[in-house]
């Protein structure tokens, strides 16, 4: 549905672009199709990108109606002059590093080709005129229709994949202790996915910011993205340190059926903090914590003892008290960001 909602909004933006591109080029008695195809292309996810690539494609469309100009002088409407215009306009943008602009270079370069018969000159300025035009237009409405706006998507994001990230935990865990079968895995694929949503909502954050950069209003929100920004990343850790979990040999624990039956609880614990914020309790939170780290301790002291098991390496035992104690610390700070940036000062001074 959020993903509907964004295209949707940029589909209506585009035709409102190119409908008031349109009726400008046909007031000026210029042919739409150059200004429209601009004005196609130019609508980004922010106003900031359409500024960025707008500068960027206007010399290169230049580029690219100045070629088309000279090979037509040269051999008329004929395929040799469709070739050298789109060859020659690729290369000079590649060269000039105009890569955003290239598609609108090329496109308006060949064209033109159809269209211009006399003129070359006066042909050549509507063009840049034509292309101003898209260029104006579709920023002017990105900027002023449906201004883009992701904070409530990213919010919603990073509470959807905390919430996937504690129902994957408590899958993992519950493989990893009462699953029997000696071929049991962890699903990669799960993990996999929730990567994406990560990525996803980064890309989010960037839009977001480059439009608090450009709107001096929503400034004041930066605070607001660097608290979301923060947040992601504990996921992100958070994401990583369940992907370490695959690769153990979990048909070698040795832990009782007691041991098993405390760390599940504190796990279905952390599990509920991640899928209902508004439950999680930080003094709850830190006495499951210190039940994890009491059993670590203890397997460390018990299991280093006489471990020919896995003499090379530590046993997958402390590995996974590692990586829960890790994850328990990660959603704390999750949900306390500043608090622990705080304590960091403190002990700091």
């Amino acid at each position: 549905m959020r993903n509907f909602h964004f295209h949707g909004i940029r589909i209506v933006k585009t035709g409102i672009a190119i409908f008031l591109t349109a009726i400008i080029c046909e007031w000026f008695h210029w042919p739409p199709v150059f200004a429209v195809i601009t004005a196609i292309v130019t609508i980004e996810p922010t106003v900031s990108d359409s500024i960025k690539k707008g500068i960027v494609r206007f010399p290169a469309s230049a580029i690219g109606s100045a070629y088309a100009v000279f090979f037509i002088a040269l051999f008329g409407n004929s395929p040799i002059t469709y070739t050298l215009a789109a060859v020659f306009t690729i290369l000079t943008c590649y060269k000039l590093k105009l890569h955003a602009g290239l598609l609108v270079a090329t496109l308006t370069a060949v064209a033109m080709v159809e269209v211009i018969h006399s003129n070359y000159l006066i042909s050549f300025f509507i063009r840049l005129g034509t292309t101003t035009t898209g260029l104006l237009v579709s920023t002017a409405v990105n900027m002023i229709v449906f201004r883009p706006d992701y904070r409530k998507d990213i919010l919603d994001s990073i509470q959807k994949i905390g919430a996937r990230a504690g129902t994957i935990l408590e899958q993992t865990f519950q493989t990893i202790l009462y699953d029997e079968q000696q071929d049991r895995k962890i699903d990669g694929v799960i993990i996999h996915q929730l990567n994406k949503e990560i990525l996803k909502t980064e890309t989010l954050i960037r839009f977001q910011r480059d439009e608090s950069n450009l709107h001096p209003l929503m400034g004041g929100d930066r605070e607001g993205i660097l608290m979301a920004e923060k947040q992601l990343s504990y996921l992100h850790n958070l994401d990583y340190h369940l992907g370490n979990l695959r690769y153990l040999p979990l048909n070698k624990i040795s832990w009782s059926e007691s041991e098993r039956d405390i760390i599940m609880d504190a796990v279905t614990e952390l599990s509920n903090d991640l899928q209902h914020a508004e439950d999680y309790n930080s003094q709850k939170h830190q006495l499951q914590l210190k039940n994890i780290t009491d059993l670590f301790w203890e397997d460390n002291d018990e299991i280093t003892k006489n471990n020919e098991i896995h003499p090379t390496q530590f046993p997958p035992e402390l590995i996974i008290l590692y990586e829960l104690v890790t994850i328990y610390n990660l959603v704390d700070r999750f949900y306390n960001p500043d608090l622990i940036n705080s304590s960091q000062k403190v002990e700091r001074k």
